[in-house]
């Protein structure tokens, strides 16, 4: 065969430099989600974040941001050195989870710092909830900084109705979508979308992290998602929100469980609710969510989306159906017959303040020394510790170590969650700044 296969390049495509195939089916996603850019990102929601963080923020730079914000966010910190500015999130005392942020704290926060270069905002967190985007949205914009979207459970915003309002539709300017999560798409496959950013400095990001090597398995079916939602979201999301709404109702007829929803926007650190999640608190009756989590994926194959100290969360998505819901219901129902206890002692807190004293990247690729976990209270952490899922670092390089937190990883380990981020995988000990 000779020749130098110029035409056989060019069907195929190239993820790095797209000229035809790849930059028509990027076209017809940012036309579906209503942006101006869209990019097909095949490492995951977690490189969709990187870049749109790394696009806008360079050394230096300061970035307001909620703490449970997932790793890949704080991970895009330690790469290219930005600075978080922290808004503490409200919290549910009952539920010991962690809420949005206000609008008057965002305010409170670009006042203190007004040479920030934009404003992260999870639309919506892992439990369902959403900040007020619109809101802050305008006050960021009023103050010249960039507002970027982590949408990684919010792909059915876009396509479905009586559901919190999509990033782009509310004139954020980037926001990273995971498509295999809700929308369809094989596991590592997301887009970032974009409006009024350099289309091409966004891409030159990307390559710094991405592999030069995409899969067009997964690129496939990114597009063929994508028409599938364009043709017969509101549809799908429609059939969707039915369930969740019944699997809700079922739950809490239960007893002992508490499946919640849009009665938490009685908080002012929740505008909305997103009713497709089926985050249940588990606690009441004696378990925490990973123990229920392991319970259900054991002794009832059925996987959800995680378990953590007091509640589980259950993705009910394109390919679910009734029967599915149904022994989900019912796998409940028995584990609370066979398993329920007296619930006193538990804990019952998922977010704890952070103490910041170093930058992330600072504290990560200083000198450092490792100690005993239990030793450590009063030094600061230069890795992470987190449960995963849902990757929301417990404690992240920079951070202060405290009893509350050594507390806090013990009873997780007791409970079976998934701790991650340690170079020493026993976490017997952690590694901290040296000094």
């Amino acid at each position: 065969m000779s020749g130098c296969g110029c035409q056989f390049h060019e069907a195929l495509d190239n993820l790095a430099h797209p000229t035809s195939v790849i930059k028509d089916a990027e076209a017809l996603a940012a036309e579906a989600f209503g942006a101006e850019n869209a990019f097909f990102i095949v490492g995951g929601t977690s490189a969709a974040v990187q870049g749109m963080v790394m696009s806008v923020c360079k050394r230096g730079d300061k970035i307001i941001m909620p703490r449970n914000v997932h790793i890949s966010a704080i991970n895009a910190l330690v790469l290219c050195g930005a600075v978080p500015v922290y808004v503490n999130p409200g919290t549910n005392d009952q539920l010991g989870i962690a809420l949005g942020m206000t609008a008057a704290d965002v305010q409170s926060a670009i006042e203190a710092n007004p040479d920030a270069k934009a404003v992260f905002v999870n639309n919506p967190t892992y439990y369902g909830i959403c900040s007020d985007l619109a809101a802050i949205i305008t006050i960021a914009h009023a103050h010249g900084m960039k507002v970027l979207a982590d949408e990684a459970h919010g792909t059915h915003f876009y396509f479905g109705e009586g559901l919190p309002p999509a990033a782009m539709r509310l004139g954020a300017d980037m926001a990273a979508i995971s498509m295999h999560k809700t929308g369809g798409s094989l596991t590592q496959s997301s887009l970032l979308l974009s409006r009024g950013i350099n289309p091409g400095h966004i891409r030159q990001t990307l390559c710094l992290t991405q592999t030069t090597s995409a899969s067009y398995l997964l690129m496939v079916s990114l597009d063929i998602s994508r028409r599938n939602l364009a043709l017969r979201g509101q549809e799908i999301f429609a059939r969707v929100l039915e369930l969740a709404e019944y699997a809700r109702t079922e739950i809490n007829k239960i007893g002992g469980y508490y499946a919640y929803s849009t009665e938490l926007t009685a908080d002012p650190a929740v505008h909305a609710f997103d009713r497709t999640k089926l985050s249940i608190y588990t606690r009441n009756i004696g378990l925490a969510g990973i123990e229920v989590y392991d319970i259900l994926r054991d002794e009832y194959d059925i996987q959800i989306e995680f378990g953590d100290i007091g509640n589980i969360l259950a993705i009910i998505s394109v390919g679910d159906n009734e029967l599915m819901v149904e022994r989900l219901v019912s796998a409940l129902y028995e584990i609370k017959r066979r398993y329920a206890k007296d619930p006193s002692g538990m804990l019952n807190t998922e977010y704890i303040t952070p103490q910041v004293v170093l930058p992330p990247q600072e504290a990560f690729y200083g000198q450092h020394r490792f100690v005993p976990l239990g030793e450590s209270s009063g030094k600061t952490a230069a890795e992470f510790v987190m449960c995963y899922p849902p990757g929301i670092p417990v404690l992240a390089p920079g951070e202060r170590i405290t009893d509350q937190i050594i507390d806090y990883i013990a009873y997780a380990a007791e409970k079976g969650c998934l701790l991650t981020g340690t170079e020493d995988i026993t976490l017997n000990t952690i590694k901290i700044v040296e000094g």
